[in-house]
């Protein structure tokens, strides 16, 4: 068994390498899409277009605005000085986000009364509304201490607000809320998950299309054996791309990975049993490659868009929450994540990891008996 499985493997190692081509995709492409995810996944919002309609035209109204521009989340678009033209921006899409100072705001504030402040947000875009406006009132909120502050030392310690509630927020395993700490791990389980069941998907099926089929039929090999030979090269290359992908995020993009490499590369082994599983399948009932790929492109669009990667699974209807427990992705990406962020372990991964290890058996269980269908 041990030679004929070193036959087996040999055969493919040589046929899956010797395309420089192919070499170029299964290794290098992998850090050109984790460089890409990396920099375009990022649901941090800096630079809102605004304009500032200040109609008090006041030091007041000029250092607010100044305080937008100087955050780093709002640039200064244009200066509007009548309705019309704002709406016009809006309407346009030149901006996002109107900052309205009505006439008699500094009056107000000298005089130790409230003042308002009008955020005019395009609500198209309802993410990036809602984070703006909480970005403006983090900056109010600033603006406001700042007022007391010099309220209390001009007037002997007396504070305008004598008492509140304070809101204090931390943060707990991403302090500083980078959106590239959430995605770039998760880039690891799609393009893991994307090579892995593609180039499974065509090993059977490619020994149809070129006839070589009917010797792998009258060899001693055990079917079994055929489908590992045929899974061994893949499981080598998926744990090279996690590799990769892993090192291009620690010390490119300064992911912290807090948990343990092992565990990472015992879920991934586990992760492979599916992935691989499900290309193989699809080889096994294709008649050409041209079928393999169409139809593995059939199964990747909804396992990623049903796998938690861009939107949250408890958001989704409860009938859609159902069939996302059959998808591997899922689960993957829930250890991966608890692995570079939380630095948890077995002790609390063990769920995921279990689905994992059960999709994974019946998949290629499922796989190996259709193979026997396909050669009897």
């Amino acid at each position: 068994m041990i030679e004929r499985l070193k036959a087996m493997l040999v055969k493919e190692f040589i046929q899956v390498l010797r395309d420089p081509r192919m070499r170029f995709v299964m290794f290098v492409i992998p850090v050109v899409q984790t460089l890409i995810f990396g920099y375009a996944v990022n649901t941090d919002v800096r630079e809102v277009a605004t304009a500032v309609y200040d109609l008090d035209n006041s030091s007041q109204s000029r250092e607010i605005a100044d305080l937008f521009v100087k955050s780093g989340y709002f640039r200064l678009e244009a200066r509007v000085y009548d309705d019309k033209k704002a709406q016009e921006l809006i309407d346009r899409g030149e901006v996002k986000a109107v900052l309205r100072m009505n006439r008699g705001l500094s009056e107000r504030l000298v005089g130790g009364r409230g003042a308002q402040l009008q955020m005019i947000l395009d609500g198209t875009d309802s993410n990036t509304a809602g984070i703006a406006l909480n970005y403006a009132s983090r900056i109010v909120g600033g603006y406001n201490a700042r007022l007391q502050e010099e309220w209390g030392a001009r007037h002997g310690g007396v504070r305008t607000f004598p008492g509140g509630v304070e809101l204090v927020s931390r943060a707990w395993f991403n302090e500083n809320l980078e959106s590239r700490n959430y995605y770039v791990p998760a880039v690891i389980t799609n393009i893991v998950f994307i090579i892995t069941m593609l180039l499974s998907s065509m090993a059977v099926v490619r020994e149809k299309e070129i006839g070589t089929i009917e010797q792998v039929i009258v060899t001693p090999i055990g079917k079994g054996e055929f489908i590992l030979g045929k899974s061994i090269p893949f499981i080598l290359i998926g744990f090279i791309n996690v590799t990769i992908i892993s090192l291009v995020a620690v010390f490119w993009f300064e992911v912290p990975l807090r948990g343990s490499i092992p565990l990472l590369y015992l879920a991934t082994a586990l992760f492979l049993m599916s992935s691989l599983g499900i290309g193989l399948l699809i080889s096994t009932i294709s008649r050409t490659q041209q079928q393999a790929m169409m139809s593995a492109f059939f199964v990747l669009f909804p396992a990623i868009l049903l796998s938690g990667f861009a939107f949250p699974i408890e958001s989704m209807p409860q009938i859609v929450q159902w069939f996302t427990l059959v998808n591997p992705m899922r689960f993957f990406l829930v250890i991966i994540r608890a692995i570079f962020q939380k630095g948890v372990g077995v002790d609390i991964l063990w769920p995921q990891m279990a689905a994992l290890l059960l999709i994974g058996v019946t998949i290629l269980s499922t796989a190996v008996l259709r193979f026997k269908k396909t050669l009897g």
